[in-house]
């Protein structure tokens, strides 16, 4: 299983992956790994694959306040020694001062999805195959946006198959959304979820009533400020419609560290 031909002969990338972790815990200084747990395929992964490695580690789920119902539930069954970190202010409450997210403003990763860590080594899911600007991304690296913290991304080689093998092969379990079509699980209505957002409104209609309100907060306080940012929009709730289905401009790549 996920052996792979090269010139030097079979790789058993399981094998390959849990030495890697293995081998980078001796510069955790005893206090072991962070592991970042977002509840998604690619993180139910690298935990199985720790506990198979035998090393230290404490994982962290980042709340933002508009996770799928579904993936909390799954994360709070399925993996109980999973620390749920709560942000000090809902999501939809900073968005009013900070601005509806977008592809070229994704401020709520940074202050929402990737909170933690720090002086710590972070093992994620990152794998090169997610997409063009991941391609990039080194197997054992420094983050850039905090110097005190390192990154490890154990299955960085994996495509998604390898993902799902290890999975079914292990009985490893998942998030139910998968089965039902869904391609990431991340925040609702997240600017990158594409098409997917018309069904998050249709299927929580309550959280997205709750973004309605929150765009009608932004744009009472934009209007208060005399900025023209909202004023092509009758209200709020015109501008939530017009975020939903608008395609963002910036780069459609997933550029944090989650899925």
């Amino acid at each position: 299983m996920l052996n792979n031909l090269t010139l030097f002969g079979e790789q058993d990338k399981v094998k390959i992956a849990i030495e890697r972790i293995q081998h980078y815990e001796k510069f955790t200084a005893g206090g072991g790994y962070y592991l970042a747990d977002s509840g998604g395929k690619d993180s139910c992964t690298i935990k199985a694959l720790a506990d198979m490695a035998g090393v230290k580690y404490d994982a962290h789920y980042n709340l933002t306040t508009v996770d799928p119902p579904e993936l909390v539930q799954f994360i709070k069954r399925e993996h109980p020694d999973t620390i749920i970190d709560r942000p000090e202010e809902p999501l939809l409450s900073r968005m009013v001062y900070k601005g509806y997210p977008s592809g070229q403003a994704r401020w709520c990763c940074a202050e929402y999805k990737e909170r933690g860590g720090d002086g710590r080594i972070v093992i994620t899911g990152v794998r090169h195959a997610e997409s063009k600007k991941r391609e990039k991304r080194r197997m054992f690296e420094p983050c850039e946006k905090n110097e005190r913290k390192l990154f490890l991304h154990p299955i960085i080689d994996w495509d998604d198959n390898d993902v799902w093998t290890f999975i079914r092969y292990n009985n490893i379990p998942y998030c139910k959304l998968y089965d039902e079509g869904w391609k990431r699980v991340g925040c609702l209505f997240c600017p990158n979820a594409g098409k997917m957002r018309k069904l998050h409104a249709e299927r929580y209609p309550k959280i997205r009533d709750a973004f309605i309100r929150a765009f009608q907060r932004l744009y009472d306080k934009k209007e208060s400020e005399g900025k023209e940012t909202f004023w092509r929009f009758k209200n709020g709730e015109e501008a939530f419609w017009w975020w939903l289905s608008h395609t963002p401009k910036g780069n459609k790549n997933q550029c944090t560290i989650f899925e």
